[in-house]
């Protein structure tokens, strides 16, 4: 695998559940990935349970995406790295394991073959892209991009024009896709679900449960059938929504809140964004992290926390498991919700790995 791909740093070592650094910049002692990003840290992805070996990409506002080799050890390789003309706000996986898909600020997306290292352009906004989902149906196989432009568009790789374009009623925010599902949520708090069979196709529009500007969202599966059923919803105002397509009852969708600190003053709350959202792939609990420098552990189905990390040096921008469940993702990097005058251009950027996610994301009534 990785062809003529070079690297682009040393390796680390270290064991899962120990750490490799020390310093307050790691309270958690989680393993430190090595080279990280020279600025923010938009997204990450593990590759696919296709493949025999571990990989993580990073996309980041220093217009790269990034990948490493994780061993079982915990070691980080740095494989290999591609670049955009603007900041890289998403990543996804082609689920063969062999492609990895980037879109940018630049207006464009790419299709980068790992084998060979090349990537090549594969799709074309008119405003930056903010998401992007390998699709894999039955009976077709495609590229979903969500713009700033109102459009999410879908694409055949081997071609230059999309196959489907649909408008959105404002800016694509945030998008995830599990066939046969997608959502989407725009700027003004606008939800749109797609169904993906035979054709994607608009399947119901609501307003967002939170009041306040979405962030992120992530799809969650019933895990007894293996299949999408619903969404959480992160916004700005430190708060989650979860929500099922077909409710068996109302009461099933709720909202909790998260990412909030005591304030200064009595009776008062600081509030953070949350900035990421991500599930567990056999438990179906979830990972939120935020602003705060936080993340927190959370079984949906009991509406319990599981367990809330040490505050980290800077916000958290992005999470991700592996497909096993095993591996936590996290990046911590600046994440521009208190302005510029904050950001500390000292400070340095990180991806941190934790690898008793199994038993730390286990539903407590589950545990043996």
């Amino acid at each position: 695998m990785f062809g003529t791909s070079t690297a682009f740093g040393a390796s680390s070592s270290g064991v899962f559940g120990q750490t490799n650094t020390s310093g307050t910049h790691n309270p958690m002692k989680d393993i430190e990935v090595t080279s990280p990003p020279d600025d923010s840290i938009s997204s990450l992805r593990f590759s696919p349970a296709s493949i025999p070996n571990t990989f993580l990409i990073a996309g980041s506002w220093d217009n790269n995406v990034r990948c490493w080799e994780i061993q079982s050890s915990g070691q980080t390789i740095p494989k290999a790295q591609q670049t955009h003309t603007g900041p890289v706000m998403d990543v996804d996986w082609h689920d063969d394991g062999t492609k990895v898909f980037t879109a940018s600020c630049d207006n464009t997306a790419k299709m980068w073959d790992l084998n060979s290292n090349q990537a090549i352009q594969i799709a074309q906004h008119d405003g930056p892209i903010k998401s992007i989902r390998w699709v894999k149906a039955p009976n077709y196989s495609c590229v979903m991009t969500g713009s700033w432009d109102k459009t999410i568009k879908f694409w055949d790789t081997r071609q230059p024009n999309p196959i489907l374009s649909i408008q959105l009623p404002e800016r694509c925010y945030c998008a995830d896709v599990m066939y046969p599902m997608a959502v989407v949520g725009t700027a003004d708090k606008n939800v749109i679900i797609y169904q993906l069979e035979n054709q994607p196709s608009e399947f119901r529009r609501m307003d967002s449960p939170l009041k306040y500007q979405l962030r992120c969202l992530a799809i969650f599966k019933d895990t007894k059938k293996n299949a999408p059923t619903g969404f959480a919803l992160g916004s700005i105002e430190g708060r989650c929504a979860i929500q099922f397509v077909q409710a068996a009852n109302p009461k099933d969708n709720f909202t909790f809140k998260c990412h909030r600190t005591n304030g200064a003053s009595y009776n008062s709350q600081d509030i953070y964004a949350v900035n990421s959202i991500a599930f567990h792939p056999e438990y179906g609990t979830l990972a939120t992290c935020g602003s705060d420098g936080k993340f927190s552990f959370w079984d949906k189905d009991a509406r319990t926390k599981l367990k809330t990390s040490e505050q980290m040096e800077q916000p958290i921008t992005c999470a991700a498991f592996d497909a096993k469940g095993q591996i936590f993702a996290y990046a911590v990097s600046y994440d521009w919700s208190r302005g510029h005058e904050f950001y500390n251009p000292q400070k340095k950027n990180y991806i941190f790995l934790r690898g008793n996610a199994t038993e730390e994301l286990r539903p407590r009534n589950r545990r043996s």
